[in-house]
């Protein structure tokens, strides 16, 4: 390739105007239509057109090096991480890109899921299961499901995953708690909301009725005279502990469902009317 410098006859510390100056000058000489030759005309152009322009002219004074025809953004060819750190001595390349790492081997996170009832997540439960691990290997864990777990709640059970590299720490295991539905409980937080159905005698005079706890017990709940159909009773206390706390249980929440009486004797509708009228 021809030095522009020389071509142009001037020093690399040359200023814009001693380039412009001897361009204007051999141009004049080697112009076609001067009968001078074309080719030495363009190499004139070509030399004057980098070294004008600060920029050309600092990139063709510093040159980068050329890294060939390898596309690294589709990956290093096969073995020129390896020739490259032979040839600088397991220092890190001076090219300015860096490799992909392979991946380290880790033991993988096992992913598990149970079901239990309301009532095993109000008591808590002792779970014991048997998996068959990546590696072919049968485990059987022992897990504490604490009291009041929320639908969803994922447990870590740290170190009992897979074991396949014998030599690196075991995975884990997390496991996933579901809640199954139930025949008679809503669950809202840690509220428990249900249906409390009563006659429509009982809601114009009131009552006292028993009313089956989550755990199995019966609280006397008192209907007032003249309650309303769709009216909430609260019991504090009598809800899901706090899976966090303990200490803190949620409410049973009781919707009034007042039934009407359908099967009513002309007699008894009679005396009904002699009543409210």
């Amino acid at each position: 390739m021809a030095d522009h410098y020389q071509t142009l006859g001037v020093d690399r510390n040359a200023s814009q105007d001693d380039i412009k100056r001897a361009y204007r000058k051999l141009a004049s000489q080697h112009h076609p239509d001067k009968g001078g030759d074309t080719k030495k005309f363009q190499e004139l152009q070509t030399a004057y057109d980098t070294l004008s322009d600060p920029n050309k002219r600092s990139q063709y004074d510093n040159p980068q090096p050329q890294m060939g025809n390898f596309n690294f953004h589709g990956g290093v060819p096969p073995g020129f991480e390896d020739i490259i750190g032979q040839m600088f001595g397991g220092r890190n390349n001076p090219f300015g890109f860096s490799f992909h790492q392979q991946t380290p081997q880790r033991n993988k996170t096992l992913n598990i899921q149970t079901s239990i009832s309301l009532e095993e997540a109000f008591h808590g439960k002792d779970l014991i299961a048997n998996l068959t691990l990546p590696s072919g290997r049968n485990q059987t864990i022992e897990v504490k499901i604490p009291r009041g777990i929320q639908e969803g709640t994922t447990l870590r059970l740290s170190g009992m995953g897979d074991d396949t590299f014998s030599q690196l720490p075991r995975g884990d295991i997390h496991l996933t708690v579901s809640i199954q539905q139930h025949s008679r409980f809503i669950r809202q937080g840690d509220d428990l909301i249900t249906r409390l159905e009563i006659s429509a005698i009982d809601a114009i005079l009131g009552k006292i009725v028993n009313v089956e706890t989550i755990d199995n017990k019966l609280l006397e709940v008192t209907i007032h005279s003249g309650t309303q159909h769709g009216q909430t009773l609260a019991a504090s206390n009598y809800g899901m502990p706090n899976m966090n706390d303990n200490r803190f249980v949620g409410r049973m929440l009781m919707n009034i469902d007042i039934k009407i009486p359908t099967n009513l004797t002309e007699e008894q509708k009679q005396k009904l009317k002699e009543i409210f009228n």
